[in-house]
């Protein structure tokens, strides 16, 4: 897991502090890309990345279940759903159907425009579902729009300020 990078592999000093960001993804240059993007746009000062789907659950588990009552969960979890270990669809669903974090919005972020991971990715209650560009820069220009929507325009539910 790594904390809050100021540059692509680097940890953050605080290890301690709840991210605004959760990128779940398991392809490093995809991350660094996405990082990259996110610290573009002033979004990478509360960041966390986990490379795997049992990561992503111990991480929210462990902010939900066994941390203060009012401990805040991230703002935003970008979920990619070719994980190794779990993958994507299961930790959607398992975060969708939780009452302490389905309203944490999740944007897939996927290489993958299977129609029936589309279909099952709403029927689980994902918020979006963006297929990766190929292209870096579109990628990372889709990755900062994502960014700034979702932290800055975006008006989420009072329960994420804990």
């Amino acid at each position: 897991m790594e904390t809050d990078p100021g540059q692509a592999g680097e940890p953050s000093a605080s290890v301690n502090t709840v991210a605004d960001i959760l990128l779940v993804e398991d392809n490093a240059l995809d991350a660094q890309l996405t990082i990259r993007a996110l610290n573009r746009c002033g979004l990478t000062h509360r960041f966390e990345h986990v490379s795997d789907g049992t990561e992503a659950l111990e991480y929210i588990r462990s902010l939900s279940l066994f941390a203060r009552r009012d401990a805040a969960t991230p703002r935003l979890i970008l979920l990619d759903l070719g994980l190794h270990k779990l993958g994507g669809l299961h930790v959607l669903r398992q975060l969708k159907s939780d009452e302490r974090t389905k309203s944490i919005p999740i944007v897939v972020l996927t290489s993958s425009n299977l129609a029936i991971e589309l279909t099952q990715s709403y029927q689980f209650g994902v918020n979006s579902y963006v297929i990766k560009p190929t292209d870096p820069v579109k990628f990372q220009e889709a990755v900062a729009a994502i960014g700034r929507y979702w932290l800055s325009i975006n008006e989420p539910p009072p329960a994420h300020f804990g």
